[in-house]
């Protein structure tokens, strides 16, 4: 089975398009899934998940999903400034006032964690299993430094065993590792990457019984669409920065 998995979409609406056109033109992709973070920093919160759903998308929810959804006190975020603080508060104040009745609703719906069977329920294995952060909190920050036994302590926690996939997102960095015989994957971010790269991200998993692979495809986008839009928003124009940079403050 090859999936398409993408995540942290973050209401940029021309980055999802081009990656659902990219997508759309590898005729060999079985399934596509999100891993959450549909909405914020972007004007377009709306609309991309009405795009997700016209396409009949499922995933589960990312931190931004369920705290808009609950109306939560903040995002969930984690800052590297004060400045970063404030920015993350005027973004989240800004899309909660600005989401759907019918947006919020689908945010509220959306699960914690996706279980895919590539061969079938009625074997053991292997399993996908998708979260937005980690198999404990959609707000933990899984960073590819993170040691070995962290990531069989979140292995065990879900459930994974050898020649599994705990795919994920919320770090908008990119990475895949072996641990144990569990396969790691971050998918990175389709509307807001952090890895210097302002393209969007997503990846390509093969689940084979020879094994598994992962491809992090990139893809260009209408980035001065997306920018122009946040400036001409009520929403910081350093959000804008941040998408030409691939995720650099300046």
């Amino acid at each position: 089975m090859r999936y398409a998995l993408l995540s942290d979409v973050h209401a940029n609406l021309p980055a999802l398009q081009a990656v659902l056109d990219h997508i759309a033109g590898q005729h060999d992709i079985t399934t596509t899934y999100h891993l959450g973070d549909l909405v914020g920093y972007a004007p377009w919160p709306n609309e991309t998940v009405a795009l997700l759903r016209g396409f009949k998308i499922s995933g589960v929810a990312g931190n931004y999903d369920s705290t808009v959804a609950t109306d939560y006190k903040h995002c969930g975020c984690r800052y590297e400034d004060p400045r970063q603080e404030e920015l993350s508060h005027l973004s989240y104040q800004w899309t909660r006032r600005h989401v759907s009745p019918t947006t919020k609703e689908y945010l509220g719906g959306l699960p914690f964690r996706l279980d895919l069977r590539p061969f079938g329920g009625h074997v053991a294995g292997p399993k996908v299993i998708g979260v937005h952060g980690t198999p404990t909190l959609n707000t933990l920050y899984w960073t590819e430094d993170r040691p070995d036994a962290f990531c069989a302590q979140m292995a065990s926690f879900a459930g994974a065993r050898p020649g599994d996939v705990l795919a994920f997102g919320h770090t908008h960095k990119p990475w895949h590792r072996e641990v144990e015989g569990v396969h790691f994957v971050n998918t990175g971010s389709v509307g807001r990457p952090k890895d210097g790269d302002w393209r969007a991200g997503y990846v390509v998993l093969d689940v084979e019984e020879e094994g598994v692979r992962v491809d992090f495809v990139r893809v260009e986008y209408d980035l001065e669409t997306a920018m122009h839009a946040i400036r001409a928003s009520e929403l910081p124009d350093e959000f804008a920065e941040v998408l030409r940079t691939g995720g650099v403050f300046r």
